[in-house]
């Protein structure tokens, strides 16, 4: 069982649940989003694993299922409990449940709309999108207690997105020239920029100081508006500069990391402090030795 202020999130046998489930999902999927009712209940339901939220007066507010398949669905949370952690609770609670189960790799098929809640927990896109009764969707997937695997531009935003959304107050990036493509999407920028806001302090090591400068690269313009939040150092010793990989690394041991730094691949973790340490022991030295970039303070951008 897992406490959450106002609410709580239990595991449920299906049956004996089944009037509270239909509450929630058929108020969420049925009437609010005109899915066909015979499209949302199926075959598996009796079959999968269920959570349920319900407020401190026993009423139902939430809803999730893990199927056999090892796959997370029925995700529904009613409108006036929204943005108050209750999808938290219950995907955490449906993760811990795959665990206990021994199961390592967890699939979903997730809204259009509900892409960055499930990347902010870790999850990356995986193939195209598509539509599934009517609504977009994006198939997503996650190895539990593992490194992730990132493939492709999308997969490296998720990545980033998931570690920039997990950090707390300290968020370390190694780039060579501030990663065109992903440092200057406006899904970074942005995140980037509510972190910055609400206290963050982003430290920043480039390879190559020039080439954001010429690029007029947004995260500079977002550096000026922001300078208490933003640090750059330019790295110039020769083996430093030799280093070929790139990373960020949060402070709650969280990373993602690409061996070859002009390159997207590489592997992703939000729950892994022992990398998390060697990468941000890695960093320190460097920063100390790298010179401050007080040029980009003076940018007219």
């Amino acid at each position: 069982m897992s406490d959450c202020r106002r609410f709580v999130v239990d595991a449920v046998d299906y049956a004996d649940a089944l009037p509270d489930l239909r509450s929630v999902r058929e108020t969420v999927f049925v009437q609010e989003q005109s899915v066909p009712l015979d499209l949302e209940w199926d075959e598996l339901d009796p079959l999968c694993h269920h959570v349920l939220a319900r407020d401190d007066a026993g009423l139902p507010i939430g809803t999730g299922r893990l199927t056999p398949e090892h796959k997370i669905g029925r995700m529904a949370v009613l409108a006036p409990w929204r943005g108050q952690g209750v999808g938290d609770a219950l995907l955490r609670a449906l993760l811990d449940q795959a665990r206990a189960l021994g199961w390592r790799r967890i699939t979903l098929h997730s809204q259009a709309t509900a892409v960055a809640f499930y990347v902010r927990h870790g999850f990356l896109p995986s193939g195209d999108p598509f539509v599934e009764a009517g609504i977009d969707h994006q198939a997503m997937e996650l190895l539990l207690d593992a490194p992730n695997p990132v493939e492709t531009q999308p997969g490296a935003l998720a990545a980033l997105l998931g570690v920039i959304g997990q950090a707390r107050r300290e968020l370390d990036i190694y780039s060579r020239e501030l990663d065109p493509g992903l440092l200057d999407t406006p899904e970074v920028i942005a995140a980037l920029r509510r972190f910055a806001t609400g206290g963050g302090e982003i430290r920043v090591l480039l390879q190559d100081a020039i080439a954001p400068q010429r690029a007029l690269a947004p995260l500079l313009n977002l550096s000026q508006r922001l300078p208490s939040a933003f640090a750059f150092r330019a790295i110039e010793d020769p083996a430093d500069l030799r280093y070929p990989s790139a990373y960020a690394v949060k402070d709650r041991g969280g990373y993602y990391f690409r061996a070859l730094g002009h390159r997207f691949d590489g592997e992703t973790r939000l729950d892994g402090p022992a990398r998390a340490r060697q990468l941000r022991a890695a960093f320190d030295p460097v920063w100390e030795r790298a010179r401050r970039c007080t040029e980009y303070r003076a940018l007219g951008i």
